[in-house]
């Protein structure tokens, strides 16, 4: 009885064992260690790096194509990032100084150079070179995710798992969110009259469209003056609107500023050929529309009653400035008004478990960040990508390619020490060495380079100030948290920090970058130096968090104990023996109250004999038996050259033969 039973119960339960091993029902959840969301060329560089250290991931894309933002934008076609395919030089690390597109990668093939011929390429050429970058790359896609919440979990990694659910209502489960998603949404401003423009994202790029048209464009940036530059020789005039004035690029030397190769309607501006730039906050902004389709710009002040309702912008009836004022500056009516208000961050998926906050003063263009680009409140929520240029809006150049991406290799370096326990990447050297390593980095490293008073070098001196160790790259903001952050212990006896820097008074909207004078070329007047140039600052303890929160305005670090800035230079060749060498030897020297210069091994046989301190060159040297090392081709060339003398006759003739060198090389 008890048999028959026991079968009756197996066969009951035969119906839903097919159901779950049917080949048609999947598993709604998926996990990984890491979520990158976005397949944008900042998700796919943080998925470089997971790929090349063997990380459990995947990256979530929406579209079908990688980088898909540059289908559709910019929407004329043509990028305004800088692909330098020549330098001169032959130095990888170099190079990408001034190659602005391509992600970084072991890859030698995989360089935008090879994709494009122009200093300012197409559109497209970054969806191909996109693509090939995400070869072999764990992405899914055609994944829109829809919402991202949080579920506490005490045994995982930060004490929560993220959980994203897509279209279709599968879920992913990660320890680790990496947000790639970047800007996303465009800004737009409500006023009365607002339903008759025309958005950036949506306007005609035919010029044609615009033949003897009167046009407004609303913004300031790259994009209100690409969409003018594209219809300038078709329109009867172009006006633009913006709340503050023009900032080119050249004078705040900010990337994301307008670029000469966008600003034809300046020249138009000032030289009086009908277009115009007006000052004014959108906000306060009012369209009315008469009866012919015209637009009239008018102010809020001036609409009767309940404003703000379509009924009440569509007549010519109300008050209007030039009924005040017969000169004001945009009386005359327009065809269409354009908005090129740029782009911001989109919160709208993100649950409220998740905490994800805006960062103050931007308007929720960007997410708010902790200077190691994790969410402020929220462990585990990284942001890469242009999102990341919340920690140096219009200071440095993280809200692009040339600069994100050395930003995603701090960022993955931080995780490996957070969650894998490896430490952030270090080469030791003897302190001989510190001038030679520093001198090589100023010259070479592209990553302080183009990110500006954001990444820093960071030298940790040994126990004993033998040796140090060098980091590469790191943000400058976790300073005061550097041990925990990074796992390199620092021993108490002091630090350099080197950064890159543009002169404190000399980047701004109203500043003249051209004025008489305005290099440096004296090392003594190096503090005043105005173009980029190396800063090394001395500490001889960590700063603290409250260093950082009450540092000087415009300052990237705190006060240190001792500062050398290193003079600027025309071809930013830092390598000249009595401008930049010399001062900076003297800096690391008192600093470190040692001498490092260099000496043969004669100098350092007398100081051996009369010199109770013997300079550490020579200790780490010659007192270790690490003389100059010759081979037999360099000796015999010294021969020839008169600087060697031949002893072959000398032994032949007092011990018949040549001493035998049983390691084929000579010590001189």
């Amino acid at each position: 009885m008890g048999h028959q039973n026991a079968d009756m119960l197996w066969i009951q339960h035969i119906p839903l064992l097919l159901f779950l091993t049917s080949p048609f029902v999947t598993s709604s959840l998926v996990t990984h260690d890491y979520c990158v969301l976005g397949a944008g060329p900042g998700g796919l560089q943080i998925a470089r790096f997971l790929e090349d250290s063997g990380r459990d991931y995947i990256v979530l894309e929406r579209n079908q194509v990688p980088g898909s933002f540059f289908l559709q934008y910019p929407r004329h076609r043509k990028l305004i990032s800088i692909n330098k395919r020549f330098t001169g030089r032959r130095n990888t690390e170099f190079n990408l100084r001034h190659d602005w597109n391509s992600l970084l990668s072991q890859k030698g093939h995989l360089r935008f150079g090879h994709y494009s011929q122009e200093f300012f390429p197409h559109a497209d050429d970054m969806v191909k070179y996109l693509t090939d970058y995400s070869v072999g790359m764990n992405v899914r896609y055609g994944v829109n995710i829809s919402l991202v919440r949080i579920e506490p979990n005490d045994t995982v990694w930060n004490g929560h798992y993220f959980f994203l659910t897509d279209q279709s209502r599968m879920e992913f489960r990660c320890n680790v969110l990496l947000v790639a998603s970047g800007l996303s949404l465009p800004n737009r401003v409500d006023f009365p009259g607002s339903e008759y423009v025309e958005g950036y994202e949506m306007v005609p790029v035919d010029p044609q469209n615009f033949t003897g048209q009167s046009v407004l464009i609303l913004g300031r940036g790259n994009a209100a003056f690409e969409t003018a530059e594209n219809i300038l020789g078709h329109t009867n005039f172009i006006h633009m609107l913006g709340r503050s004035r023009v900032r080119l690029s050249w004078a705040t030397h900010y990337v994301g500023d307008l670029r000469a190769i966008n600003n034809g309607l300046l020249d138009t501006y000032q030289l009086k050929s009908l277009d115009g730039l007006l000052e004014g906050d959108l906000e306060d902004l009012a369209l009315v529309r008469d009866r012919d389709g015209k637009l009239y710009v008018t102010h809020k002040h001036y609409l009767k009653n309940s404003i703000g309702t379509k009924n009440q912008t569509n007549s010519h009836s109300h008050g209007m400035p030039q009924d005040y004022m017969d000169n004001f500056a945009a009386r005359d009516p327009y065809d269409r008004v354009i908005r090129c208000l740029g782009w911001k961050f989109d919160f709208s998926i993100f649950d409220s478990s998740v905490k994800l906050k805006a960062a103050p003063g931007q308007k929720y263009k960007y997410p708010l960040l902790k200077a190691n680009y994790e969410a402020r409140y929220t462990p585990g929520l990284f942001v890469v990508g242009t999102a990341s240029h919340s920690i140096d809006f219009r200071k440095s150049a993280g809200g692009f390619i040339h600069g994100f991406r050395y930003t995603a290799r701090s960022v993955h370096r931080l995780m490996e020490q957070r969650y894998h326990n490896i430490p952030w990447k270090a080469s030791r050297h003897p302190i001989s060495q510190l001038l030679n390593v520093l001198l090589k980095r100023m010259n070479e490293a592209s990553g302080l380079y183009q990110m500006f008073g954001v990444l820093a070098d960071v030298v940790l001196l040994g126990e004993d100030s033998k040796d140090f160790e060098y980091l590469e790259e790191v943000p400058a903001g976790i300073l005061p948290t550097l041990e925990e952050s990074t796992g390199r212990k620092f021993q108490n006896t002091g630090l350099f920090v080197l950064i890159m820097e543009y002169g404190k008074n000399f980047s701004g909207p109203d500043k003249d970058v051209f004025h008489y004078n305005r290099a440096i070329g004296e090392a003594r007047e190096a503090w005043r130096s105005n173009f980029l140039h190396p800063v090394v600052y001395y500490y001889d303890k960590l700063p603290t968090e409250q260093e950082m929160k009450l540092r000087p305005e415009d300052w990237p670090l705190p006060r240190p104990v001792r500062l050398h800035h290193v003079v600027e230079d025309f071809l930013t060749d830092w390598t000249g023996p009595n401008a930049h060498v010399l001062p900076l030897r003297r800096f690391l020297e008192n600093s470190l109250l040692t001498d490092l210069r260099a000496f043969y091994a004669e100098s350092c046989f007398l100081f051996t004999l009369t010199q109770q301190k013997v300079p550490i060159f020579c200790q780490q040297g010659y007192l270790q038996n690490q003389g100059l090392v010759g081979t037999e081709q360099l000796r015999q060339h010294a021969k020839d050259a008169g600087l060697l003398q031949d002893s072959t006759g000398i032994y032949q003739k007092t011990q018949g033969e040549m001493p035998k060198n049983t390691n084929g090389r000579d010590e001189l």
